[in-house]
């Protein structure tokens, strides 16, 4: 009966919002429109027996830009000054004395290689600006280095509407940077400039910020994406190998998980990418097996990330490589790289795909053969079936129930399984997988 008279007591209304003279003004979905702007925001207002509510619908759009370009830190490359603004957005000051401004965090080791070049560029266009290097690394992750980023820009000073905050260096230095903009005032603005394979291809394309908290991987963090990223595939060149391979892990996931022709492209050519460091071979038109390789990767990344910025929905193909991974890597830090954890992670999950009748066993021998040629390593003494075990029982507990896990139905293929894995498999997969590719020990990263 008491059900009966919440609902007969019950009465929404529905509103939508007017602008008009600087004022917004709820006007019921029924009336007809004032002439003014209107918002896609909605409110619904509900009475009841209970008392009176109102539901809050406000749609949240973020626009970014990906940019590649070739030499980025040339004084006459406009694209670190100016390249986040879009066709027709005016630049600089002009009618204006007010300077460009502009703060920069680098990596202490890309400053030790790009730091001048850095410094040349901003003097050589009469900017105003602040270069602050620090240590970011996976092991200095931690809300101490956004506290001093924050510190550093309060005291620069910077107009959080005009004035984005740049971050240049690898993964870690583009996730903390992009914490530290997403605080300070609110929600500054920030441009992250990758200097690492890995960044340039997965942290520097997506929304999300974070560091590392009470002993878990990015526990600390929010999705806020930058204005936009510039990708200068020339930083390669300075980097060690290891690096390279690092980042091709992830270029592998997906390929495993969506684009048979990239799985082919760095089967195929992968060692020789490595070598050469993933630098253009030509100038042409025609697209080399490096800019293919890099763009489909961005790509299909992007596919990927950018209708689930917010990761609303857990169902989500790119963690594949990362339900082990991250406990794996905070607990041998810092002996293992990302990418390098990734693939430890993905080669476990390929011969869990192959015991449950997903992959063929032709397609797993391709796969792990791929990896080795990517100088990836397919096996960690670390990666126990214990941990294996806390791993997925951890990532159950965090995803609403299920345990969403993404896993190659063939090469370029992949689909979300969502029920636990019996151990009795889990066990099988891990002594075939122990038996087979223990030898395989890499002496950097065992």
């Amino acid at each position: 009966m008491s059900s009966n008279i919440s609902c007969s007591c019950s009465q929404q209304t529905n509103f939508n919002l007017v602008q008009v003279n600087g004022a917004w003004t709820r006007q019921s979905e029924s009336d007809h429109l004032t002439e003014g702007k209107s918002s896609d925001a909605k409110i619904y207002e509900n009475w009841s027996e209970h008392g009176l509510s109102w539901t809050v619908v406000s749609p949240i759009v973020f626009t970014y830009r990906v940019i590649q370009c070739r030499n980025l830190l040339h004084p006459q490359n406009e694209t670190l000054l100016w390249g986040h603004l879009g066709n027709g957005q005016p630049k600089g000051c002009v009618g204006n004395s007010k300077p460009v401004r502009r703060f920069v965090v680098i990596d202490e080791t890309v400053d030790q290689l790009y730091g001048s070049r850095v410094t040349h560029y901003f003097e050589s266009r009469n900017v105003v600006f602040k270069i602050l290097p620090l240590p970011t690394n996976e092991e200095n992750k931690s809300m101490t280095l956004v506290t001093r980023i924050l510190e550093e820009v309060h005291q620069f000073g910077v107009d959080r509407r005009s004035e984005p905050i740049i971050a240049i260096g690898g993964g870690v230095c583009l996730d903390v940077v992009g914490l530290a903009a997403s605080l300070y005032r609110r929600r500054t603005p920030y441009i992250r400039v990758p200097t690492t394979l890995l960044s340039y291809v997965d942290a520097s394309v997506g929304a999300k910020t974070g560091v590392n908290f009470a002993g878990g991987k990015n526990k600390l963090g929010s999705y806020v994406p930058p204005v936009a990223t510039f990708l200068d595939c020339s930083f390669f060149q300075t980097i060690p190998q290891r690096q390279i391979s690092n980042g091709m892990a992830e270029m592998l996931k997906m390929a495993l998980v969506k684009h048979r022709g990239l799985f082919e492209l760095l089967e195929a050519e992968g060692r020789n990418l490595l070598e050469n460091k993933l630098q253009p071979q030509n100038v042409s038109q025609h697209e080399d097996g490096a800019t293919a390789a890099v763009r489909i990767s961005i790509e299909t990344m992007l596919e990927e990330l950018v209708p689930n910025l917010w990761e609303d929905d857990l169902d989500r193909l790119v963690d594949f490589g990362h339900l082990v991974s991250p406990e794996l890597e905070m607990r041998v830090l810092p002996a293992l790289l990302h990418g390098e954890a990734v693939n430890i992670d993905m080669s476990f999950m390929v011969y869990v795909a192959h015991h449950m009748g997903l992959l063929t066993a032709e397609d797993r021998g391709r796969i792990i053969q791929c990896m080795l040629g990517l100088n990836l390593p397919v096996w960690h003494r670390e990666c126990t079936l214990a941990l294996v075990q806390k791993s997925l029982r951890e990532r159950l507990k965090h995803s609403a129930g299920s345990l969403r896990m993404p896993l190659p139905t063939g090469l370029g293929r992949a689909e979300i399984f969502h029920d636990m894995i019996e151990d009795n498999l889990l066990f099988q997969a891990h002594q075939r997988w122990t038996d087979d590719l223990s030898s395989f020990v890499n002496n950097k990263t065992s």
